[in-house]
């Protein structure tokens, strides 16, 4: 499938959908957990509008593989929206402890309130929601300790609803990852490929390495020389750059050609891995 023209919308998302709808009443905030890489990008724009009214903290997921400066000035500007925001690697768990003082600090009013009618200690519920694959199960194992949110590196695993208490006044619902209809901008799908949100097997891996070569030639050019030991001349194209750095690492077929599919592989795991740098893919729109 061609990338500019991703469309993705498995009939569990559709399922996700009315779940979310059915349980949002009785939910005291909403936890929106996004990647740091492509802060925007892996925002589904639907939940907007199917969490209105509700509060609502912003988890900044993977900062140990995004653009420390960038991350920062990504979490100002979530603020700046209206919405809290933290900072997390929940892998290593950095950042982790933050969260149940930030969802009480979102939710003090609330907090008063319930105890003005001698509610003291109710138990807060926050709903967290997130595309596939952007860390929602890993992120829930270790803010609560436990492991009975199921995590794998594969879009689409969190099936059905899960409740996880991180402490005795508050619980999480897990939901499965979900996606939109349709991208208007074609430069989300290929954002939301890039970090593995979107199965590379409903992409053209050499196209989406090809682009993924082409913006990290542009914007950060010595991490591609560091890790493939090539040189990277302003006016070279992706493509070129996909060939050479296969050349270099030796991937050739019969003629003395590149092997590019498998450097197109090669290429996304490590991006994926975070083994050629920490990268954020996306600017915060302009404030204002």
């Amino acid at each position: 499938m061609q990338i500019d023209s991703l469309s993705w919308f498995p009939g569990h998302m559709t399922k996700t959908r009315r779940m979310i709808a059915a349980e949002i009443g009785g939910m005291d905030a909403v936890c929106e957990i996004v990647d740091a890489r492509i802060p925007l990008s892996s925002r589904n724009p639907d939940l907007d509008e199917l969490t209105a009214g509700k509060p609502r903290l912003v988890v900044m997921g993977h900062i140990d593989q995004a653009d420390e400066t960038l991350t920062k000035r990504w979490a100002a500007w979530f603020r700046a929206q209206g919405c809290a925001a933290i900072e997390v690697d929940a892998k290593s768990g950095t950042g982790v402890k933050q969260f149940a003082p930030a969802v009480r600090m979102l939710l003090r009013d609330k907090i008063a309130a319930y105890e003005a009618k001698g509610q003291v200690g109710r138990v807060l519920r926050v709903m967290v929601l997130g595309i596939p694959n952007v860390g929602k199960s890993t992120f829930i194992n270790k803010v609560s300790g436990r492991k009975t949110a199921k995590a794998e590196d594969r879009p689409g695993v969190t099936r059905s609803k899960q409740w996880v208490p991180v402490d005795k006044t508050l619980e999480l619902l897990d939901t499965p990852g979900i996606l939109w209809p349709k991208f208007d901008d074609p430069a989300v799908g290929v954002r939301l490929a890039f970090t593995g949100a979107i199965r590379d097997e409903v992409v053209d891996v050499e196209e989406l390495a090809m682009r993924l070569m082409d913006y990290l030639g542009t914007h950060y050019p010595a991490a591609l020389e560091a890790r493939y030991k090539i040189s990277v001349a302003p006016d070279e194209d992706g493509w070129a750059l996909l060939e050479k750095a296969g050349r270099k690492r030796g991937f050739l077929i019969s003629g003395g050609e590149v092997d590019t599919e498998r450097m197109s592989r090669i290429l996304l795991d490590e991006f994926r891995a975070g083994k050629l740098g920490r990268f954020t893919l996306e600017m915060p729109p302009e404030e204002g």
